[in-house]
């Protein structure tokens, strides 16, 4: 598969070009970026093309990654699929249900594989212990914490942070729900079936959002999510109860870069065999609307 970058920020590389350089079954082709200076420097890192133009990429590819804000990606991977281009997508799909959906139509439409970069679900220990507990069955209740502490408060009121992602203007703008939230729906979505509905969202300190779901499995399930928490406050929780008793989300030992590989042969396979992958398009345009429900009642507060 000959695939292509599409972004150049801190996500790009540290994460994508590094796995697509680094991977046997893959010919990276070249990146493109939206500051051509920035697309320069990656590509030579990697010893491939910087492209000045999308399309020129587009023409030369069978795959693109996409590591760009996501209103950029969901117009570029329209864009990408049109052309039959197969696409390794990052979360959130979109942040709007309707630019989301035009990514799932595109790509069904054109019939190219899809997958979307959830990070956890990449992981392997992660991936296991979903498929264990969601073909365990029976489970009552869950709670999901995806606390980070990207954006939190100096003692002045002030912002400090020297996470390179604190810079990204789209996190500041949407927040945990748009930005953890999705982690934590990748997660609970495939042990307790698709969210019915959400039955409640609460504002907390800073952008902090706490959810309420039912659950097409009958289970109902608590997230905190934010990106403002202290830094001794910042980690990640996932707990299951049920007839089973309790299950712990173990905590996540591997780096980016194993995880994105996967993304690239899970992707590989599904163009391969037709499969639709679990978190392709049509995944992430759900994630999408499970979070716009929540942004409506949150915002109706």
């Amino acid at each position: 598969m000959r695939i292509g970058l599409l972004g150049t920020g801190p996500w790009a590389q540290m994460a994508h070009a590094p796995a697509l350089a680094g991977h046997d079954g893959l010919d990276f082709a070249g990146v493109w970026g939206r500051r051509p200076d920035a697309a320069k420097e990656l590509a030579d890192r990697h010893g491939v093309r910087a492209y000045d133009a999308v399309d020129a990429l587009l023409a030369d590819v069978d795959a693109v990654a996409v590591a760009l804000p996501p209103d950029v990606q969901a117009e570029l991977a329209v864009r990408a699929a049109r052309a039959g281009r197969h696409l390794l997508l990052d979360k959130p799909l979109a942040v709007t249900p309707e630019r989301a959906r035009a990514v799932a139509e595109a790509a069904r439409e054109a019939g190219v594989a899809s997958v979307v970069f959830f990070t956890a679900r990449f992981q392997a220990g992660t991936e296991a212990w979903i498929a264990r507990h969601s073909a365990t069955g029976g489970w009552f209740t869950a709670r999901a914490q995806w606390l980070a502490a990207l954006f939190p408060a100096g003692p002045g009121g002030e912002q400090t942070s020297d996470s390179p992602f604190a810079a990204s203007p789209w996190r500041r703008e949407k927040g945990a729900l748009w930005d953890v939230g999705p982690h934590a729906l990748s997660v609970l979505l495939p042990v307790l079936g698709d969210a019915r509905r959400v039955s409640a969202a609460a504002p907390g300190p800073g952008d902090t959002a706490h959810l309420v779901l039912e659950h097409t499995g009958g289970a109902s399930s608590t997230l905190a999510l934010s990106l403002t928490a202290p830094p001794g406050a910042a980690g990640v929780t996932v707990e299951l109860r049920g007839t089973a008793g309790v299950a712990v989300l173990p905590d996540r030992s591997e780096g980016i870069v194993p995880a994105v590989t996967r993304a690239v042969d899970a992707l590989r396979e599904a163009a391969d065999t037709g499969r639709p992958h679990a978190c392709d398009a049509a995944f992430g345009l759900r994630v999408t609307e499970i979070l716009a429900e929540a942004e409506n009642l949150l915002t109706a507060r």
